[in-house]
């Protein structure tokens, strides 16, 4: 095989895409929401508990995908997962009730919890430490990006021939994606295009191979809880954003069909700008300044975090294209923080063992996500959306603020790493 310079940003290229197929898939559900809720008679309750079936199965099945991705290796492990996620979402056309649609979620929230455990992973062993979080901007723009799309390509399948095509089509696309990675993804030591210059970079800056830490280790580590109480509080700001923003367009703002299509798109937009900026906020700050790379990823977090307070504002604002900017705006300082906590766990955990931890992080975040949709799907019609929103911006504020007392401890475990 001919070698191929600077392999390393082709394979975060190849992530991305895995990136875009998974998220293209989990954000049909939400954009079809208003119309699945008129043909299959679903209440809002009703929709949370469909929502909440994938994130449960997510919740639980990331640590199990991490490790069978750290068990069986990356390159079979994030394919098999990738083939199943896309056989899963087509599935979802045979749903006749809010149970079915429930239940081939759940198969999706699991199938689809591999991604960023495995992305992750991958990124940790093709790239050294002052590049991962580049890297790791650019690999989670694919989550963005995939939800980005979602919005014009399921309304236009859907409107060209039905919603249960929307969930087919989307979901082939990851089987396109799970044949690529199969073919071209290989470790760094057994890839036969990479060049020998970028093999001694990447082996300069790898830590010799030891025995893995135990679940047990892991968990009871404070390197863990430093990022997985920040996830647990930042994450339910996504899942809300991913999930409900059609629907809350449709119910509070009005807006139809074709209006959601021309607009639920711009805050993942927003959102690919803020993750691949995180990236690049991190060498910028250790550069200009002279920050440590622990101390750059949470001075970046904290930004995030301080911008997040916009969409605590989009209940009361009463314009609907106000609504969409202050979306944006979280969807931009939502994607700086998850770059940065997910780039902190591949600096402070080993290439071995990242994927089951990063697994029981996400774990964490989608904990908070699950409880955080479920009091939507209570709350909503009773008290509006406006203080659920507000208390959004409290959340990530109240992480960094953790992220921060923490600081010490994840310096000490990246030097020890």
């Amino acid at each position: 095989m001919r070698r191929i310079v600077n392999l390393r940003w082709w394979i975060v290229g190849l992530i991305c895409f895995g990136t875009i197929a998974n998220y293209l898939a989990r954000n049909s559900l939400g954009v079809l929401a208003p119309q699945l809720k008129t043909t299959l008679a679903m209440t809002t309750q009703q929709y949370s508990y469909v929502v909440g079936a994938f994130q449960l199965a997510y919740t639980i099945g990331q640590p199990i995908a991490g490790a069978i991705v750290d068990r069986i290796g990356l390159r079979a492990g994030f394919a098999l997962f990738g083939l199943a996620w896309s056989l899963t979402n087509m599935l979802h056309a045979l749903a006749a009730g809010w149970l079915g649609l429930a239940f081939f979620r759940g198969l999706l929230g699991f199938t689809e919890s591999a991604a960023v455990p495995s992305g992750i992973k991958a990124i940790a062993e093709w790239f050294p430490a002052r590049q991962r979080s580049v890297a790791v901007g650019w690999f989670n723009a694919g989550t963005s990006l995939g939800a980005l799309i979602a919005p014009p390509v399921v309304v236009a399948v859907s409107l060209w021939a039905n919603w249960r095509i929307a969930f087919v089509v989307t979901g082939a696309v990851g089987l396109i994606w799970a044949a690529m990675w199969w073919r071209f993804y290989r470790s760094p030591a057994a890839h036969p295009a990479i060049t020998a210059e970028e093999a001694a970079l990447i082996a300069a800056d790898r830590p010799p191979p030891i025995e893995p830490a135990s679940t047990r280790q892991i968990l009871r580590s404070g390197r863990f809880w430093a990022l997985a109480i920040p996830r647990f509080l930042a994450e339910p700001a996504w899942q809300t954003f991913s999930f409900w923003i059609p629907l809350y367009l449709a119910t509070e703002r009005g807006m139809d069909l074709k209006q959601i299509a021309v607009f639920a798109w711009l805050p993942f937009l927003a959102a690919d700008f803020g993750g691949v900026i995180g990236g690049y906020l991190s060498p910028l700050l250790m550069n200009r300044a002279k920050l440590s790379l622990v101390a750059s990823r949470v001075a970046g977090v904290t930004a995030g975090a301080l911008l997040m307070i916009a969409p605590g504002f989009i209940g009361w604002v009463q314009s609907p294209f106000t609504a969409i900017a202050l979306f944006s705006i979280g969807g931009f300082a939502h994607q700086m923080i998850s770059v940065l906590l997910n780039t902190l766990s591949a600096d402070v955990f080993r290439p071995e063992e990242v994927g089951k931890a990063n697994g029981f992080i996400g774990q964490a975040g989608w904990t908070g996500g699950l409880i955080f949709s479920l009091l939507i799907g209570q709350l909503a019609d009773v008290t509006g959306y406006a203080p659920l929103f507000a208390s959004l911006s409290l959340f990530d504020i109240v992480g960094a603020v953790v992220l921060i007392a923490y600081l010490p401890i994840l310096s000490r475990a990246k030097e020890a790493r």
